[in-house]
């Protein structure tokens, strides 16, 4: 049974540059998987920048995702897990989070401007896990580069091989639809408004009336590109795809709902089911009795009448049970999972029972944290959810005394997301002050939001001139290795103790490495007992 079930899953990412189109890519799988009656992005003017995946106010105020955001979903008797993932660049920490408990990709990408540079970073690290990846070129309806110039583009720009699975009839205004180069047929869609389903005709390619629908020139251009693609592209093969050594292309537009329905179904019918993943015990076994699986996000205050707090669980083995008990690595203590949930956005409801692919939502007061590994072994350790070197710092302060407390409550709650780090600085000039480190600016902006609108506390943040932090380790106590610092560099103590170094400048860093390589070793994350750096 368990092989069954494991087999219907797809647990997959979607990822982009900013503005590419990725969330309204989200919103129309959900139209055309029925999870959504009407796509949200297009309901009303009003309400244009409010859709199922982006449900933090924040989100719906500046029209960004600044959050990864499950959606489940049934869709032709498959389970489908799709994480919509923030595209700024300051919040790529949490893209890259979700990127450990994936098992493929889709990537958007904006026809008109090609392979952008959040792309490229995303892909890299797609690339390093071997991770799949399926390309959606969005926006065809728009004037755009030349196909073929984008599918060199990916080849050149990302040097990995691109296989056209479909390929656009028209552009811009005149954008009609996409001929299936696997089945021979073309697919013309009507305009009917992005909040329903396109109707769509199936037509044979060689049929006459296509050309003259297509009104010729884009017709012609279509059969010479084609065949200049025959002639230079491999054969579709789906095993080279599922390693990650070759990407499928599709062509079409996700406002207009061009092409969605092809990409959906080539996405369930070549990309794999769950993959085991590997732990400090070697690779776990899917199909194993036992339990096991880790917790890749926590979120605060979806429900925010409740202050609740989710942890997200990637189920990597066994059957989750809802009340089961399980040890949690880091603590080697017993929980009980008693308060679970599938997620659709912020919607969720009670789940019993989960398998392997599967993502939970654990709403739990329970010390949990990113990284996390939950079974039945209490000395199991899945690789570890990777942390990344803050550039940005700033002492946050609560300019209200009187509102201490719900600003203590509210700051602590939000930094145990793990996307925003927290440190301490010895030094009397700093003393009682949390400094706070991110990889982003935007994410301080979004801290100081949050806790405004979610606690009822405002917050301001002093900006410092440091922007290189590296984890050391030094047999020289705190004192001694303070003398060897360099000019405003100073030592700090992270969440659990371990000593950083706060440097002003990479050059600084770099001579502070040279001169004392010897009696202080850095590194750019941190070494966790147990947990390979």
């Amino acid at each position: 049974m368990i092989n069954e079930e494991i087999r219907k899953r797809r647990t997959f990412a979607i990822i982009s540059h900013p503005d590419a189109g990725k969330t309204t890519l989200t919103e129309k799988f959900l139209l055309y998987g029925g999870a959504l009656q009407l796509a949200g992005s297009v309901t009303a003017r009003k309400k244009q920048r409010e859709t199922a995946s982006d449900w933090m106010e924040l989100e719906k105020q500046r029209g960004i995702s600044v959050s990864s955001t499950l959606m489940q979903f049934d869709y032709r008797g498959r389970r489908m897990n799709l994480l919509d993932t923030p595209g700024h660049r300051d919040f790529s920490e949490d893209t890259y989070r979700v990127l450990m408990a994936v098992d493929s990709v889709v990537m958007v990408i904006d026809a008109a401007k090609g392979i952008e540079n959040q792309t490229r970073k995303l892909f890299e690290i797609c690339r390093e896990r071997g991770i799949p990846i399926f390309a959606f070129m969005n926006k065809l309806d728009r004037p755009g580069k030349a196909p073929l110039e984008l599918i060199d583009e990916i080849e050149t720009v990302l040097g990995i091989t691109a296989c056209p699975v479909n390929w656009p009839l028209g552009d811009g205004i005149d954008f009609r639809g996409v001929y299936d180069r696997l089945r021979k047929k073309a697919h013309l869609y009507e305009r009917v408004g992005g909040a329903y389903k396109a109707p769509v005709s199936v037509r044979d390619f060689t049929d006459p009336a296509l050309a003259r629908e297509l009104r010729g020139k884009a017709y012609d251009q279509a059969v010479e590109e084609l065949e200049i693609l025959d002639q230079v592209q491999d054969a579709f093969d789906s095993d080279v795809i599922l390693k990650g050594k070759s990407i499928p292309v599709y062509f079409g537009s996700a406002v207009n709902n061009f092409g969605v329905d092809l990409l959906l179904d080539g996405f369930l019918e070549y990309s794999s089911p769950p993959l085991p993943r590997k732990s400090n015990h070697g690779v776990v076994p899917m199909e194993s009795q036992d339990f096991s699986g880790f917790i890749f996000k926590i979120q605060t205050n979806m429900n925010p009448q409740h202050r609740d707090r989710i942890a997200f669980v990637r189920v990597c083995s066994g059957k989750f049970n809802r009340d089961m008990q399980v040890y949690v690595s880091r603590t080697k203590k017993k929980i009980r999972l008693s308060d679970s949930h599938t997620h659709f956005g912020q919607s969720r409801e009670i789940v019993d029972e989960a398998w392997p692919g599967d993502i939970v939502g654990l709403v739990s007061r329970q010390d949990l944290r990113v990284g996390d590994t939950l079974s039945g072994n209490p000395e199991l350790i899945f690789d570890e959810i990777p942390r990344f070197a803050p550039e940005h710092f700033g002492f946050i302060n609560n300019p209200s005394p009187a509102n201490y407390k719900p600003f203590r409550k509210g700051l602590d709650q939000l930094l145990s997301e793990n996307i925003i780090q927290a440190f301490r600085v010895p030094s009397t000039a700093h003393q009682n002050k949390t400094l706070l480190g991110a990889v982003g600016l935007l994410q301080f902006d979004v801290l100081i939001h949050r806790l405004l609108c979610e606690y009822g506390t405002e917050a301001t943040i002093d900006n410092m001139s440091w922007k290189m932090l590296r984890w050391v380790e030094s047999a020289l106590d705190d004192d001694a290795l303070t003398e060897l610092l360099p000019y405003e560099a100073s030592i700090a103590f992270d969440e659990i103790g371990r000593r950083v170094l706060l440097f002003t400048s990479e050059w600084s860093m770099e001579h502070f490495v040279e001169r004392h390589h010897e009696k202080a070793s850095l590194t750019r994350t941190p070494n966790y007992d147990g947990v390979r750096n």
